[in-house]
């Protein structure tokens, strides 16, 4: 396991995810109410056995550095690390980062370590369960230079990917990134049978799709990165190696999901409450790791709680909460109604003096007031809405940034820290 170094993609301005990206990066953004998005590939790294991470970041990084430097601590006897490489100016370089390949290309120096045979490249905001040992040793039978982890679409949803052809062998023929021309989509459709003869349902998929989940190489990547033109892996990269290089396909079946719009990432979350979902955080072979906190547990009293998850360290007193998750530290009030929405909770309980200013200063203390409704929304952690305030579902509403909220794909988002008098209606 010591010949894979894996390298996990932290940065970008998380543009589709904003106001979530308003204070903090993509893979900082909490994840039902307890991680961080961070927290799933470096989890799945650690459970493949590969202990030698770097986490490349620029944009907005302080809370995930906080995160991962009080998160992930290996033993003294132990090489094992998770180390932020943080974009920086160099003599060489004072450029920032000016896409993925671009990123990893201005990090070559660490990277480049002789004690790896291959380097395994990961994005920081992406929802799934993979033993890497698989893609690796995938990636080492096929004697291939560089493999792309890849995922069975349909047609509509292929417009948003990186979209691939293989042979018979897995080699990847021709990439389009993002087609969006329908003679183009169906030129890059599979050959029928082809997924069956993986061992694949079709389910009305018709099209590969790549995951940004890369193997390459050691000796390959800085070859591969030569071109400084070359700054993003689906753009450029990948589609100029498949003419000079062996780049090879690795088929993967299972849940995966990029939260990286406000729509995927509130699905993901409430797709969590239900019955059998599609992402298990209480798998016992493949928990989670995240930071440990030292705070009590959940005190509810009086409460109606229906297919939801409460996570520690919450008081609810007379709440009715449904199809909900409600994060670390909520605070809600009595009569308040929470329906289909994520609470990120809060950073901090507040004190008795705090509450008092709060009182004197006129606005709400950190949580939700008294009589409150919630339907269908995003409340940030710190958050401050005050009693009888309603925030209505947006389904069909268009994109709108309010004094105190924004509406994201139908859904009302409350940023961090926002103020929400007693009494409004959004």
């Amino acid at each position: 396991m010591d010949n894979v170094l894996s390298v996990i993609l932290g940065g970008g301005q998380g543009s589709r995810l904003f106001p979530l990206t308003k204070n903090r990066s993509k893979p900082a953004v909490p994840l039902i109410g307890k991680y961080r998005l961070i927290d799933v590939p470096i989890s799945n790294c650690i459970h493949s056995g590969y202990q030698r991470i770097f986490v490349l970041t620029q944009f907005q990084s302080a809370s995930l550095h906080q995160h991962i430097t009080l998160t992930y601590k290996f033993d003294a006897f132990s090489e094992g690390f998770v180390q932020i490489l943080a974009a920086q100016q160099t003599f060489d370089d004072t450029n920032w980062y000016q896409g993925t390949a671009d990123a990893v290309r201005q990090n070559l120096r660490y990277i480049d370590d002789p004690r790896s045979k291959y380097v395994l490249i990961l994005s920081g905001d992406q929802l799934y369960q993979l033993d890497l040992r698989n893609l690796v040793a995938h990636h080492a039978r096929s004697k291939a230079d560089i493999t792309v982890a890849v995922l069975p679409v349909t047609r509509e949803e292929a417009r948003g990917f990186g979209v691939l052809k293989i042979d018979n062998q897995q080699r990847i023929t021709e990439f389009v990134e993002k087609p969006k021309q329908d003679d183009v989509l169906d030129r890059m459709a599979v050959e029928p049978g082809q997924l069956m003869e993986l061992g694949l349902d079709t389910r009305h998929r018709t099209h590969l799709a790549s995951m940004g989940i890369y193997v390459f190489n050691r000796s390959a990547l800085g070859d591969s990165l030569s071109d400084p033109s070359h700054t993003d892996f689906g753009k450029e990269v990948i589609p100029q190696s498949i003419h000079n290089r062996k780049v090879n396909a690795f088929v993967f079946d299972g849940y995966w999901e990029d939260v990286g719009t406000v729509g995927a990432y509130y699905r993901a979350c409430i797709d969590c409450t239900s019955d059998r979902p599609h992402y298990d955080f209480s798998n016992p072979h493949w928990p989670i790791f995240t930071r440990h906190r030292h705070i009590p547990p959940c005190d509810m009293r009086d409460c109606k709680i229906t297919e939801s998850l409460i996570t520690e360290g919450c008081r609810l007193h007379g709440a009715t909460v449904s199809r909900s998750v409600i994060g670390i530290r909520s605070i809600i009030g009595a009569g308040a109604q929470i329906r289909d929405s994520v609470l990120m909770g809060a950073d901090l309980y507040e004190t008795v003096d705090e509450e008092t200013d709060n009182l004197r200063a006129g606005i709400p203390n950190i949580g939700i007031g008294k009589e409150v409704q919630i339907d269908r929304a995003i409340i940030d952690k710190n958050a401050r809405i005050g009693d009888g305030v309603v925030i209505s579902s947006a389904i069909g509403k268009p994109d709108e940034d309010g004094a105190n909220y924004y509406i994201r794909d139908g859904i009302v988002v409350v940023p961090k820290g926002a103020v929400i008098p007693a009494g409004s209606h959004i």
